[in-house]
């Protein structure tokens, strides 16, 4: 009795996958992994100005945000100081964040072409991909606010508000009667900040007014709208609790703060 041995080549190509996937369908969802970041990347690039304070507000936003300035503080003591940031920080988890995703999403849109039979290309290539998203969201905006939650947001432009407040000295006014108009582009936040003398008179809900218009000029794509809004109505609330008196000296000079961080 004779024993046979049969040895048949085994090869995945000849044989269908147990999820029963299509290849097109496979290849389509590539496809749209790849079409997706890219859209994201081009969004980042095209609203890039947006991000940038000084393209945000030229000289003639700036001079317009000081006018209003210059009207409300006519009629009361307090202070009122507009500050603008690009971001309120680095938001570095958020860029290593972009990195990861990035590189995962790569490998998966690049299935067909990336070297899986050599690990050391494959690794140089998904830390190339990984590179890549670090350096998108270092350089577009747009794109690392799409990996930075908005409880991160919050933390980090109410801590920022804070701290301008204290730097300009606004908790120095005589009547403690400053109050803050804070903006940080990145995090997309508008924060109303007033001083304990104007606190011990005006319900805290009053600012909802001034924080809403600022708001809704941000809406609208326009800072500078928002800006002199709610200087209009912060202006409005002090003229009432604290309207001018004689020999009342402006305390904080009126000035608008535009920087990066």
């Amino acid at each position: 009795m004779t024993n046979l041995l049969l040895l048949q080549d085994w090869s995945i190509g000849t044989h269908e996958l147990p999820t029963g996937v299509p290849a097109w369908a496979a290849e389509a969802a590539l496809a749209l992994v790849a079409l997706g970041y890219a859209l994201l990347l081009l969004r980042g690039v095209a609203r890039r100005e947006r991000y940038r304070a000084t393209a945000v507000l030229g000289e003639a936003e700036l001079a317009r945000v000081h006018a209003a300035l210059v009207a409300a503080e006519r009629r009361t003591v307090g202070e009122i100081l507009p500050v603008v940031l690009e971001r309120s920080d680095r938001h570095p988890a958020a860029a290593w964040l972009a990195a990861l995703v990035t590189a995962l999403a790569g490998s998966v849109a690049l299935v067909p072409w990336l070297p899986w039979h050599a690990p050391l290309l494959l690794l140089m290539a998904q830390v190339a991909l990984g590179a890549l998203g670090y350096a998108a969201a270092r350089l577009l905006p747009d794109f690392q606010r799409f990996f930075l939650s908005e409880a991160r947001a919050d933390e980090m432009a109410a801590e920022q508000a804070l701290q301008e407040f204290h730097n300009h000295g606004l908790q120095h006014t005589a009547g403690r009667t400053g109050v803050l108009l804070f903006v940080s582009l990145l995090e997309h936040r508008a924060i109303v900040l007033a001083d304990e003398g104007i606190h011990a008179r005006v319900a805290p809900e009053t600012w909802n007014a001034t924080n809403e218009r600022l708001l809704a000029g941000l809406r609208r794509g326009s800072l500078c709208d928002g800006l002199c809004d709610a200087i209009t109505s912060a202006g409005e609330v002090l003229a009432e609790h604290f309207p001018v008196a004689s020999g009342d000296r402006n305390e904080i000079p009126d000035r608008i703060i535009v920087r990066r961080e």
